[in-house]
């Protein structure tokens, strides 16, 4: 991690309850950091659309989604909970996993017990592991993490395929193996995301997903239910989608309605920093010597 960079596990301590935007490359990372987030979640889902224009159903793994992170972690200075799925193999590649992304400055991870090629979590067709296949996941994770301080988030996908009681179960296995959150996905009422709020006494994670399996609450509501971080992973690649489709359809038609809707282009430079760089280039640059000679 970054000397400047907080790390996650302290910021999520500091905020007490935080809201996660899905950052899908460099440039969303910056608008995340820009508009006051705290950290920033990297969806899985959201990178292999952006980045490869393929669903998140197991088409890319740990060396494609790797360089995305890399990108996203390198263009901002708040902490990043990045979506490792099931770790991309057996309890070594989960180690190899967590220590590669340590060394580019993730602070956070979390591990799935999707079997793989795994799904998105509100999607049909997912299959999970074991419960002692998965705890081993988290056992290697946690005990073989190069910082301390890395956060390690246990989800399990089981309340779509066995029900909540087996969810559950799992959540308890990975917090005996050492897991320092849980996420439990697509809980379907209300009164389960009580019943989960009330079990567990470590920060837990709710996916609020337009379309999903789950009810959607307000993030006050969800930290009322016991929940630490409201987490909209895909909301900005959806909404960033759906921009560019609706501007282009605008100026295809001739109305230019949506005109003032876009960031002006002054203010897009200011967000990817060329003052800074056109400073550099003033002090170091062969104008500056010039000047001085």
């Amino acid at each position: 991690m970054s000397p400047r960079m907080t790390s996650f596990r302290q910021t999520l301590k500091n905020e007490g309850f935080m809201v996660l935007f899905g950052a899908y490359d460099a440039l969303s990372a910056k608008v995340i950091e820009a508009s006051g987030g705290k950290a920033m979640f990297v969806s899985g889902f959201s990178v292999v659309g952006a980045r490869f224009g393929v669903p998140d159903i197991g088409l890319r793994a740990f060396g494609d989604i790797s360089a995305a992170v890399r990108d996203i972690v390198g263009a901002s200075t708040i902490p990043a909970l990045v979506d490792a799925d099931d770790g991309y193999g057996d309890v070594k590649n989960v180690i190899h996993t967590v220590q590669n992304y340590e060394r580019m400055g993730v602070s956070a991870l979390m591990f799935e017990d999707q079997r793989w090629p795994k799904r998105c979590g509100h999607m049909a067709g997912k299959n999970v592991v074991p419960i002692a296949e998965m705890a081993g996941k988290i056992r290697a994770a946690t005990s073989e993490r190069l910082d301390p301080e890395t956060f390690i988030f246990a989800r399990t996908d089981a309340r779509a395929v066995n029900g909540l009681d087996d969810a559950m179960r799992r959540a308890e296995a990975c917090l005996e193996a050492g897991a320092d959150g849980l996420f439990i996905e697509a809980p379907e009422s209300r009164e389960e995301f009580e019943r989960i709020g009330r079990a567990f006494d470590v920060p837990l994670i709710a996916n609020p997903l337009p379309g999903g399996n789950s009810p959607i609450f307000t993030p006050a509501e969800y930290r009322e239910l016991g929940f630490d971080i409201a987490c909209y992973g895909v909301t900005p690649i959806l909404y960033a989608a759906g921009a560019i489709r609706d501007r282009i359809a605008d100026i295809m038609s001739g109305r230019f309605a949506l005109e003032r809707s876009e960031m002006t282009f002054g203010e897009f430079k200011n967000l990817i920093g060329l003052p800074q760089w056109d400073e550099y280039d003033e002090t170091y640059g062969l104008a500056s010597e010039g000047a001085s000679t």
